[in-house]
């Protein structure tokens, strides 16, 4: 569809909405049966159906407003949350000219059998099919909807011009809610869903990592091109109708604490994390391995905000509302109006309902997003990145809770917390990280020349550091403490250097 068809169609969609809400100027709604219904129960419904009706796209950031209560009132963002992908599924004559395409026109000589009666998934993207492979191991193959990815690209170039013509009207909304950089990031952690190919290189890479946990695996990628993927058949079930009974508790304890590893690991340590762990990408069997598919949708966090993610999620298995706070804070930034001690505050109240519950006793994706809440309020600028990083964690703790409700996810955060600890030692002693801090506190002190100061003194053996309550104290102390701490390093970096050569030598 071009790009004034897709106008024409969000018009339409909007203009519906419009009118079914100048139906509620008397607060009642008459429905088909004869019957009236609040505004408040109808409201939430006809909007979740309208950002289904727009398609693919729309359905993602329906999914992500569900995690910004700073955007969405509460009713909404809750009926927002039960956004899916399943569609209607197509015939498969709709797809067969996909396959012809990507695979020639003798495509099906390449399977043994293709079950065509029914697709075992139909989502807005695409629709899945069971498959044999010539070597008789099961497998199933993922089609791309014939034109998706140029209505999705379309999709995005229209809601960003409106998002950007909002914050021109709203300077001081814009400020604190960075709407286009959201949707921006939302479209990169998308761009595998549009090229299958890019999805099996995700896979690939997420392998190893994965196995890393004894319970947890992704499925072997056979063949991809853009718009299909064959891939092995993942065992099992989806978790969500997984039945608990079928499995020991220490099997249940292990596969739950193995899925909330290796999310957390992602965040911090690996930086990459799967986008969208929803119960449906979860397959679970007892005695065999739990498998994670659809990687489509993955999330890239740099080392900054990972690092500032730890301090926040520390803060709270410390019950520091404070350090909570100004982990969160230096995710983003204050804006000018911005009140930090407040912020502090709200956490103090929310932070001790947290830190010990299980995922039974309170859902941890929605205390996230109400620090979210908080931080909008006080004017802290949240990260864009955090709205696909609540997605996932919301998805991997909600998929958990199906099958092991009385674990807890800080509880789990502690245990690996030594591992995550002894990762990053290990990266910031690298010679790289080591040359970067040292760059860093280069780049940052008032004058190159106390630099050099720092560095000739410590070759004479001749120094010394003053720390208290001068009047210089603050800021500019902090960072000379740190461009020392990091010429420090870098001296002992070249000494090991200079030793090592002369040894080897």
């Amino acid at each position: 569809m071009s790009a004034k068809g897709r106008l024409r169609l969000l018009a339409n969609v909007l203009g519906e909405l419009a009118r079914q809400e100048m139906g509620f100027q008397h607060g009642a709604r008459t429905g088909r049966d004869g019957a009236t219904a609040p505004a408040g129960h109808w409201r939430p419904g006809a909007v979740r159906r309208a950002f289904e009706e727009l398609g693919p796209f729309y359905i993602k950031v329906g999914q992500m407003l569900s995690t910004r209560p700073d955007l969405v009132p509460e009713p909404i963002r809750l009926e927002l949350g039960k956004l899916h992908d399943q569609v209607t599924p197509a015939p498969f004559e709709v797809f067969e000219p996909v396959l012809a395409a990507e695979l020639g026109p003798g495509w099906r000589h390449r399977f043994r059998h293709v079950d065509t009666s029914r697709p075992l998934g139909a989502a807005s993207l695409a629709q899945v099919y069971r498959v044999t492979l010539r070597d008789g191991s099961p497998a199933v193959i993922k089609v791309q909807r014939p034109g998706v990815g140029d209505l999705v690209i379309t999709d995005m170039r229209i809601l960003r011009r409106a998002v950007r013509l909002a914050g021109r009207l709203s300077p001081k909304f814009s400020e604190v809610l960075d709407l286009d950089s959201m949707l921006r990031v939302l479209l990169e952690a998308m761009k595998p869903e549009l090229d299958f190919t890019a999805e099996a290189a995700n896979m690939d890479r997420a392998r190893p990592l994965v196995r890393r946990f004894p319970t947890l695996d992704v499925p072997d990628v056979v063949h991809a091109t853009p718009r299909l993927l064959v891939q092995s058949l993942a065992p099992g079930q989806s978790i969500r109708d997984a039945k608990r009974r079928d499995f020991t508790v220490e099997e249940r304890m292990a596969i739950g604490s193995d899925l909330l590893g290796w999310a957390i690991r992602g965040y911090f340590v690996d930086r990459t994390f799967h986008g969208d762990p929803h119960p449906g990408n979860i397959f679970v069997h007892p005695g065999a391995p739990t498998t994670v598919i659809d990687w489509g949708m993955v999330g890239h966090i740099d080392r900054h905000t990972s690092l500032a993610l730890l301090q926040t999620i520390m803060g709270a298995v410390c019950n520091d509302a404070p350090a909570t706070a100004r982990g969160w804070t230096e995710m983003g930034r204050a804006t000018t109006w911005a009140n930090p001690q407040a912020f502090a505050i709200d956490l103090a109240d929310l932070i001790p309902r947290v830190r010990n519950a299980s995922l039974e006793e309170l859902d941890f994706g929605v205390s996230l997003t109400s620090v979210l809440a908080h931080a909008t309020k006080r004017g802290i600028v949240t990260n864009p990145m955090i709205a696909v990083l609540a997605k996932s964690f919301a998805n991997v703790e909600g998929s958990v809770r199906y099958l092991a409700p009385e674990l807890s996810l800080l509880q789990v955060f502690r245990d690996q917390m030594t591992s995550i600890m002894i990762e990053l030692i290990k990266e910031s002693l690298s010679p790289a990280s080591l040359a970067q801090t040292l760059v860093d506190g280069m780049l940052g002190a008032p004058a190159l020349d106390h630099v050099r100061t720092t560095l000739r003194d410590l070759a004479r053996h001749d120094l010394g550091v003053q720390v208290g309550s001068s009047p210089a104290a603050g800021p500019m102390q902090d960072r000379k403490i740190q461009m020392l701490l990091a010429a420090l390093a870098t001296a002992v970096w070249i000494n090991a250097r200079r030793h090592k050569r002369t040894a080897a030598g």
